[in-house]
């Protein structure tokens, strides 16, 4: 693996500024280090595809064993991406670690460019880990200019780049099959949908709000429950369960302002949780406190190799309500209107639901859109 570090990086590795060498450019990396928030922050751009690895809050010993640390980056970095693991070892492991100075300007300003964009994403970065996956990967999927009138997704790039390497299907991970029931007393709407174990409940909430239709307009949090049963909440707890199991993790957006904590029931941020730390288990997505719709999950299987790096719908049936209907007796008096020709609102309410998005379960559209978000 060829590390090609700007003199500042170099100076830290207390290295000779030795001449660059040749190595093929899928292994091949311009690398420079950057003050963040006070935090000495290694950035290393692909030269053949522009891929970004970031190693953040790095100390004296993280240089002492440096090649060791890169190692790391990449690979947490490729799990994240549902990269298969015989694939990542082969990677990281292709030659020993070179370390010169740059090449040419044009690759560095690349590396600089990456260095400026951390900037916009900062609240990515994780403050208690050297390896940043998260930003590693947003950094990777904007669409950046490769040189003159090409124009690239670096992490799409990577993926062409190490299929035609090695010649095989690249992705490979944990998966979960999820049904997800949407609680309405007079209809039936439910997905099933699967989504890879490494992903956080961010992701998990990502995709909720595509397959069932919703926009991502209102506050939501998750609840894990455990096998016991409880009498203890009243239906109208957000925490509260049809089949009276105990809750005891509530999972909770990072924006989210917390008025008041049941000493009971764990709190956590789901930007750091990973599905794999409490699935399979029973839970329910609550979206939207106003008109509080609630989704019932149910693991229906755990998968061992699966060979997407996104989540896919599987199957479906039923509409979403529109948002802002007013829960499920809004929803009901919309449905008795829009049925009603002759209702004097009947016009009105047509318009206002197509404002809303309202649309029928088009499962064709849902996954492009699942693999647009996440691939």
């Amino acid at each position: 693996m060829l590390m090609q570090c700007t003199k500042k990086l170099l100076n830290e590795l207390k290295r000779e500024a030795t001449l660059p060498k040749e190595e093929n450019p899928l292994f091949s990396w311009h690398a420079n280090l950057i003050w963040v928030n006070r935090r000495k922050t290694a950035v290393f751009v692909n030269d053949k595809n522009r891929y970004v690895i970031v190693l953040y809050g790095l100390k004296v010993k993280d240089f002492k064993n440096f090649s060791d640390r890169i190692k790391k980056g990449i690979k947490y970095t490729f799990q994240a991406e549902c990269i298969n693991n015989d694939i990542i070892q082969a990677f990281i492991n292709y030659n020993d670690f070179v370390f010169t100075k740059t090449k040419n300007n044009s690759l560095v300003s690349k590396v600089n460019y990456a260095c400026k964009q951390i900037n916009y994403f900062q609240e990515l970065l994780n403050n208690n880990s050297l390896y940043q996956p998260d930003i590693s990967k947003k950094l990777s999927k904007r669409f950046v200019s490769n040189g003159g009138s090409d124009y690239i997704h670096p992490n799409k790039k990577m993926y062409k780049d190490l299929r035609e390497f090695f010649d095989i299907n690249i992705f490979g991970c944990r998966a979960v099959r999820l049904k997800i029931n949407l609680e309405l007393e007079k209809h039936n709407v439910w997905r099933i949908l699967i989504i890879p174990l490494n992903f956080f409940f961010t992701d998990l909430h990502k995709a909720l709000q595509i397959i069932f239709n919703w926009n991502s307009l209102h506050l939501h949090e998750f609840y894990i429950y455990n096998d016991e049963r409880t009498q203890n909440l009243s239906i109208n707890h957000p925490a509260y369960h049809h089949h009276n199991f105990k809750p005891i993790v509530n999972i909770i957006s990072p924006y989210e302002e917390i008025f008041e904590v049941d000493k009971d029931i764990n709190l956590l941020i789901e930007g750091e949780i990973k599905l794999s730390e409490y699935l399979p288990a029973k839970m329910k997505y609550n979206y939207d406190y106003g008109d509080n719709w609630q989704h019932y999950i149910e693991v229906e299987e755990l998968i061992d190799k699966y060979d997407k790096n996104y989540p896919i719908c599987l199957n479906g049936k039923g509409e979403t309500p529109p948002e802002d209907v007013g829960g499920e007796t809004g929803y009901e008096d919309f449905l008795n209107i829009i049925r009603n020709k002759n209702h004097p609102q009947h016009s009105n309410m047509l318009t206002w639901s197509k404002s809303q998005g309202l649309e029928k379960f088009n499962i064709k559209k849902v996954n492009n859109e699942l693999k647009k978000k996440f691939h």
